[in-house]
């Protein structure tokens, strides 16, 4: 765990709830013992925090982690009003650039069974943003009756914030809620991913499984032969491209075929918040299939999956993605 823990850019000390903590960008918390004061057992230690077996948060004695790490890097809570947010929704990654500030209004939009209710009762997001208190039918469920209570300045802030996320990419393409961001700002909506789901690439015999964004694969064959998987692989030496597209590229970290040689696994680097990433190519109905099978914060924790993938036992050691 202490190569874990030294795994960090920054350190950062704040105040929260009467208590001091030094913070890591990577998620550790050490709450300080308080001046004059005995040492309670918890104190001067470095900890990601316990799981919360019902809400899935990492719990410090009687404080969520996130919220500790989200004063130490963006600053206190600026209302009553304010949760926070993780943005990949994993509860466990407490990693500063993971977590935001947002309003509990912004949260339940983000909510896709919420957000369908108010489609519901509304017709779109935008109705219900430019006037909570009519509703279409008139009618609000006890349940509900807080879409009523939205204020005018809650709404108008909602909504800057959702066009500038949609500017950003940081609001989850896809659902109700895509579509109304994106027809507002003139982005293409981009759909869900779904578990299995096979999207077209940018290249022409490739296709794509739980794969976001639509991409390319300079260094795939152009035609489907015997030893095409071989062949593949044999370009992709460590530094070459490996995919594509609007946001950036994916370099080759390692590649290997499987023991049969019908597939082959790829690890790559990018420039993405989680800068390494594995995929499995392998032939499908005429394709190359290109299956993502995650992405990783460190080296480590994306080489143990290359290896797993590949059915080799893992003799390194632990890494920060094992306890996200």
């Amino acid at each position: 765990m202490n190569d874990i823990l030294d795994i960090f850019d920054l350190e950062r000390i704040c105040d929260y709830r009467g208590e001091t903590y030094r913070v890591r960008d990577n998620g550790y918390i050490f709450r300080c013992r308080k001046q004059g004061k005995r040492k309670r057992p918890l104190d001067e230690k470095w900890t990601l925090g316990k799981p919360d077996s019902q809400k899935g948060y990492l719990n410090f004695s009687s404080e969520t982690v996130h919220r500790i790490v989200a004063t130490a890097f963006h600053g206190d809570q600026p209302s009553d009003k304010h949760i926070v947010d993780h943005i990949d929704t994993n509860k466990k990654n407490n990693r500063p650039e993971n977590l935001r500030w947002i309003t509990r209004l912004e949260n339940i939009l983000l909510n896709p069974i919420t957000l369908s209710r108010i489609i519901y009762k509304y017709g779109s997001i935008d109705n219900f943003l430019s006037n909570p208190a009519i509703p279409i039918d008139g009618e609000l469920e006890q349940d509900f009756a807080w879409m009523r209570a939205v204020t005018k300045e809650e709404s108008d802030s909602t909504r800057k914030n959702l066009i500038n996320w949609a500017k950003e990419g940081k609001v989850p393409g896809g659902g109700q809620l895509g579509e109304w961001v994106f027809l507002n700002t003139g982005h293409q909506k981009e759909s869900p991913i779904e578990e299995n789901q096979l999207t077209e690439s940018l290249t022409t015999i490739a296709i794509q499984k739980n794969w976001k964004t639509q991409s390319e694969f300079p260094n795939c064959p152009i035609s489907l032969l015997e030893d095409s998987i071989k062949t593949y692989k044999d370009s992709l030496l460590k530094g070459t491209i490996f995919s594509k597209n609007q946001y950036g590229e994916s370099v080759v970290e390692n590649s290997e075929l499987s023991e049969d040689e019908k597939e082959l696994l790829v690890l790559t680097t990018s420039d993405n918040m989680k800068p390494f990433a594995l995929a499995k190519v392998y032939i499908e109905n005429e394709k190359l299939v290109h299956e993502s099978l995650g992405a990783f914060f460190t080296l480590i924790g994306g080489q143990k999956q290359f290896n797993l993938a590949l059915g080799l036992e893992w003799t390194g050691e632990d890494s920060i993605d094992d306890y996200l």
